[in-house]
């Protein structure tokens, strides 16, 4: 192919980096989550997942796979087109029901996957106001900021949850100019939650329109999942509520919910909607079945915050970097790309646990951790062996056994830029 070396030298830069990206090729096993089969080219292996986004284990509960398996019997497999050509599937119109019922809002509309949810609306809905601003949190997740870039309107970034710093851009603007603040409220790298309350207050007081990405909340948090914006009793102040269907809930695809008319401008000008197939409708039937059972069970909602607050304590105790986190997101910092991969590799030949390295550019360099993510499914037993294996790895690479705080401090007193950061990815 010509031009081959640009490309050769492309991944040879990340190899040496040590960004190069390995994906582990799992086959996960119905009724034995968190474990899997690990296969390589000449081997397998049973191994347990610690670092998976189907944070209830929704995936494999068997009303979901049984709503997917008779929608595919009696419906077929594939959406036969993009909604507006071929038709829309009426699992789908059952499920937007279902998600703007989950939200209390007029109405939702679902996408292929939540990076085309944020990217689709936010380069759309600015478009349609004349003037608008765009105010980000500079920690947005990368389909929020591609999707702010193409809308081409002016844009103005607000230190991570800093309402001071939010005000001070709001106070600055014309009262009557279009804004929309856009923000998240779980950040999936840190697991910090953000100041909604604070940010809704603002956004009132300012005229601005309000955007929230809940992805790593819904499902999780509030009385029927609905998300962090339904525990704290603020849905109904906030403007556009963004989810997804492919981590707490299980399946996969996107979603808005809305007011009725935010929601058709977009199925009528987001061309990262009109122009792209819509979801099987056994996958929205898997969607809804996943939706009405998190509704009205807290069970797995209890028992994942059990699990999430038993491997925190184990990991304090074990005196192992465990970052500050305010939700079922449990950070642990490496703060090297080389040790990073190394330790996941480690965590995975030796003790045949699977935690994937989080590295630049998906956090910062110096700011590389494992990403910990315990499942309703994980046993007292699950997490013995997890801390077992972290302090055998963390012993044979020579990882420092002390808090996050204390490592912190002594790399900025070297030099190393570690100052706040907190992520989406």
């Amino acid at each position: 192919m010509k031009h081959q070396h640009y490309f050769d030298n492309a991944i040879d830069q990340l190899q040496c980096e040590n960004r190069y990206r390995v994906f582990a090729d799992l086959e996960r096993i119905v009724g034995s989550f968190p474990s899997a089969i690990y296969r390589t080219s000449d081997a397998s292996k049973p191994v347990t997942i610690w670092c998976s986004n189907d944070y209830l284990g929704m995936g494999q509960h068997q009303r979901v796979i049984d709503a997917m398996l008779n929608s595919a019997a009696g419906i077929g497999t594939g959406a036969g087109g993009t909604r507006n050509i071929s038709g829309t599937s009426h699992p789908i119109v059952a499920l937007e029901e279902e998600l703007a019922d989950l939200h209390n809002k007029e109405a939702a509309l679902v996408f292929t996957s939540g990076f085309v949810s944020n990217q689709a609306t936010l380069s759309t809905l600015p478009k349609l106001l004349p003037d608008c601003l765009i105010i980000s949190d500079e920690l947005n997740h990368a389909s929020m900021i591609e999707g702010i870039r193409q809308s081409g309107c002016a844009k103005k970034i607000f230190r991570h949850n800093d309402l001071e710093h939010l005000e001070k851009i709001l106070a600055a603007e014309d009262p009557d100019r279009a804004k929309i603040i856009a923000f998240e409220s779980v950040y999936s790298m840190d697991g910090d939650v953000a100041p909604i309350k604070g940010i809704v207050d603002l956004a009132e007081k300012y005229n601005a329109i309000t955007y929230i990405d809940e992805v790593h909340a819904v499902g999780m948090y509030g009385d029927s999942g609905a998300g962090i914006t339904e525990r704290e009793g603020l849905a109904h102040r906030i403007d556009i509520i963004e989810g997804t269907l492919a981590k707490a809930f299980g399946v996969l695809g996107g979603y808005i919910a809305s007011s009725r008319k935010v929601v058709d401008c977009v199925r009528s000008y987001a061309p990262g909607f009109i122009f792209t197939t819509a979801l099987p409708p056994a996958i929205a039937s898997a969607a809804i079945a996943s939706v009405q059972h998190l509704k009205s069970s807290n069970l797995e909602r209890e028992q994942h915050q059990l699990r999430v607050s038993q491997t925190k304590a184990a990991l304090v105790e074990a005196k192992l970097p465990v970052m500050p986190s305010d939700t079922h997101i449990i950070p642990l910092w490496v703060g090297d790309a080389d040790l990073c991969k190394k330790a996941s590799d480690r965590l995975m030949d030796v003790h045949d646990i699977y935690i994937q390295p989080i590295n630049y550019p998906t956090v910062p360099r110096g700011m590389e951790r494992l990403r910990i993510t315990p499942s309703p499914m994980h046993s007292h037993v699950h997490i013995l062996a997890l801390i077992s294996a972290l302090e055998e790895t963390w012993t044979y690479l020579g990882l420092p056994f002390e808090t996050y705080e204390q490592l912190s401090r002594q790399s900025v007193a070297r030099g190393l830029e570690l100052a706040v950061y907190k992520s989406g990815g």
